[in-house]
């Protein structure tokens, strides 16, 4: 096992697929009586060594559950190097005492790594976020068995055996049927294809003289409203909401409390009052 082990250190996916997949087909699988003892010797004496020879020997088993994800247009070498995280993980975590083949005990964590990198990859736009829209996506996306729409039993089908409402399923199968659009378009377009693109045909208003204008004189209206108002107060309610909202160095209760010889708590309701005050007379001058 030594020689395959020496040639699959040298070798990633994404390097050379072809030759990883055959580096890692001759390495032996392991007999239970070997695989016990390689995770008792993990588990029970935290054996690196051991740990290593049992991911290498079940880095076949990630090839063959990455190559079912091969419909989601991603690479297949970084699928497979996402399902090599998720084995890495199940060996860290794999107790021998569980009774179970460390096969049978990574195969969630595999696909689960999986599952995340499509997840983060197949759309710019999140198409599940959730725990049972993600769930919903990948059953949904097994279940399609062709390229029409379902029909509003298989809707119902579909929605019956994985929990969710049938209006659930269509939003999903929505997700799954939209593309992502470039907001330029592309490099290569024609100039008649090219003003297909967003970028083309949606306005953007952040420099329309208008809105500028329109947005320089709400502000100065609020501002002087605000000093109008903060005017009003007696002069140590003043002095309170400046050091407190206006100051870029900003005092504390206690602080104002020790300044004017009242409790921190007597500083909050002025503060609070304050506050009250001003925001009744702005609202009675707009």
């Amino acid at each position: 096992m030594g020689t395959s082990l020496q040639l699959v250190d040298k070798l990633v996916p994404g390097a050379n697929l072809e030759s990883y997949v055959q580096a890692v087909s001759s390495i032996p699988v392991l007999s239970v009586d070997e695989e016990r003892e390689l995770a008792e010797k993990l588990h029970y004496e935290g054996d690196v060594e051991a740990a290593r020879q049992l991911v290498m020997s079940h880095l076949r088993f990630v090839i063959h559950i990455a190559r079912s994800y091969s419909g989601y247009g991603l690479a297949q070498s970084d699928l497979i190097q996402e399902g090599n995280v998720g084995l890495m993980k199940a060996v860290k975590r794999f107790n021998p005492e569980y009774g179970v083949r460390l096969v049978s005990f990574a195969v969630h964590w595999i696909k689960a790594e999986i599952h995340e990198f499509i997840l983060r990859n197949w759309r710019i736009v999140k198409v599940a976020t959730t725990k049972s829209q993600r769930k919903l996506f990948f059953n949904l996306r097994s279940q399609k068995k062709r390229l029409a729409w379902l029909n509003h039993e298989e809707v119902k089908a579909v929605a019956a055996d994985l929990g969710v409402e049938p209006k659930v399923v269509r939003e999903m199968e929505g997700r799954l049927a939209s593309q992502d659009t470039s907001f330029d378009g592309p490099m290569d377009d024609d100039d008649e294809s090219a003003y297909q693109a967003p970028a083309y045909y949606l306005e953007d208003r952040r420099a329309d003289p208008a809105t500028q204008l329109e947005k320089a004189d709400w502000t100065e209206d609020s501002n002087s409203r605000l000093m109008e108002a903060l005017s009003s107060l007696d002069e140590r309610s003043q002095d309170i909401l400046r050091e407190r909202w206006l100051s870029e160095s900003k005092s504390t209760l206690h602080e104002l409390a020790d300044k004017y010889g009242v409790s921190a708590e007597r500083i909050r309701q002025l503060e609070k009052n304050a506050m009250k005050k001003i925001r009744k007379q702005i609202d009675d001058a707009a």
